[in-house]
C-alpha cells in the first residue's frame, strides 16, 4: 500500500487524528500567510517593488504551501490551510480598503494600481476564484489537483513579471471584463517553461522517479515523459493566455488538473 493510501486509511480509522492534523495545518497556515503578506508588503512599500512582482511572489509562497499541504494532509488539510490564508487576506483587504492610505502594506502589495477603481474587486474575486478552483479540481480530479496548484503558483506567477519587463509583442484577451487584459508572447513563453517545471514537480510529489532514474532503470520513459510535460505546459499556456481577468486562477487550476489527469493517469498526488 502506498504512503498516501496508508495516510488515507489512517484518517478513516481515526477521524479525530485527521481533525487534529487539520487544526495543526490551520495553526501553521495562518502565520505563514501573515509572514508572506508582511514580506510582500515590505517589498512593495519599503523597497518599491512593482505590484505585479509582489502579487506574484505571494502567489508562489501561498500555492507552494498549498501543494505541500495537499501532498502531506490531503484535501481536508488544504481546506484548513485555505481558511487560515483567507482570514489573513481578509484582514489586509479590510484595512486597505477602508483604512487610511498605505495603512495596509499587504493590500498595496496585492492590489494593482492598474485595476483602479476596482482594486479591491481584483483582490477579492481572484481569491474567491482560487478557492473555488481548488475545490472543483479536488472534486473532479482529486489525484491531480496538485498539478493545478503548482501551475497557478509557478506558471501564472511568472507570466506578468516577465511580460512587464520583456514583453514586446502584446495581444489582448478577447473576453469581456471590468479592466482590459493584455498578454505578451514573451510572458506566455515564460508561462510555458514554468508550467513544465510545475508539472515535473507535481510528478515528483506523486512518487514518479526522476528522469535520470527512468533511464538507469531501462524503462525508456524519459522521452515520453518530456513529451507529456510539453503537452501539459502547452495546455496551461493556452488556458492562461485566454483566461478572463480575475478568473485566471480558477480556470487554470481546473484546466491544469484535467490536463494532468489525461496525460499522467498513473500519477496520484492526493494525500
Amino acid at each position: 500500500m502506498s504512503t498516501s493510501a496508508v495516510r488515507a486509511e489512517g484518517r478513516r480509522e481515526a477521524p479525530l487524528d485527521a481533525w487534529r492534523e487539520r487544526a495543526w495545518v490551520a495553526a501553521a497556515g495562518l502565520p505563514w500567510a501573515a509572514l508572506a503578506l508582511l514580506l510582500v508588503g515590505w517589498l512593495k512599500v519599503g523597497r518599491h517593488w512593482r505590484t505585479g512582482d509582489t502579487r506574484k511572489l505571494f502567489h508562489v509562497l501561498i500555492f507552494g504551501g498549498a501543494a505541500l499541504v495537499q501532498w502531506r494532509a490531503g484535501f481536508g488539510g488544504t481546506l484548513a490551510y485555505g481558511v487560515a490564508v483567507s482570514a489573513a487576506i481578509a484582514v489586509v483587504v479590510v484595512r486597505g480598503t477602508w483604512g487610511p492610505p498605505l495603512s495596509s502594506p499587504g493590500y498595496e502589495a496585492l492590489a494593482r494600481e492598474s485595476d483602479a477603481p476596482h482594486r479591491t474587486w481584483y483582490v477579492v474575486v481572484p481569491w474567491f476564484a482560487t478557492a473555488l478552483g481548488g475545490v472543483l479540481a479536488n472534486l473532479l480530479f482529486p489525484q491531480h489537483a496538485t498539478f493545478g496548484y503548482l501551475a497557478v503558483g509557478l506558471a501564472d506567477a511568472v507570466g506578468e513579471p516577465v511580460g512587464i519587463r520583456f514583453g514586446r509583442h502584446r495581444y489582448r484577451v478577447p473576453l469581456p471584463a471590468k479592466v482590459a487584459a493584455t498578454r505578451s508572447l514573451e510572458g506566455s513563453a515564460a508561462v510555458f517553461v514554468a508550467s513544465g517545471l510545475a508539472g515535473a514537480i507535481a510528478l515528483r510529489l506523486s512518487g514518479a522517479p526522476p528522469f535520470h532514474e527512468m533511464m538507469l532503470d531501462g524503462t525508456m520513459l524519459e522521452g515520453a515523459t518530456l513529451l507529456r510535460l510539453s503537452l501539459f505546459a502547452a495546455a496551461c499556456t493556452l488556458v492562461e493566455a485566454a483566461a478572463p481577468h480575475g478568473w485566471d486562477n480558477f480556470v487554470l487550476q481546473v484546466a491544469a488538473s484535467a490536463a494532468a489527469m489525461g496525460l499522467f493517469l498513473g500519477a496520484a498526488t492526493h494525500g
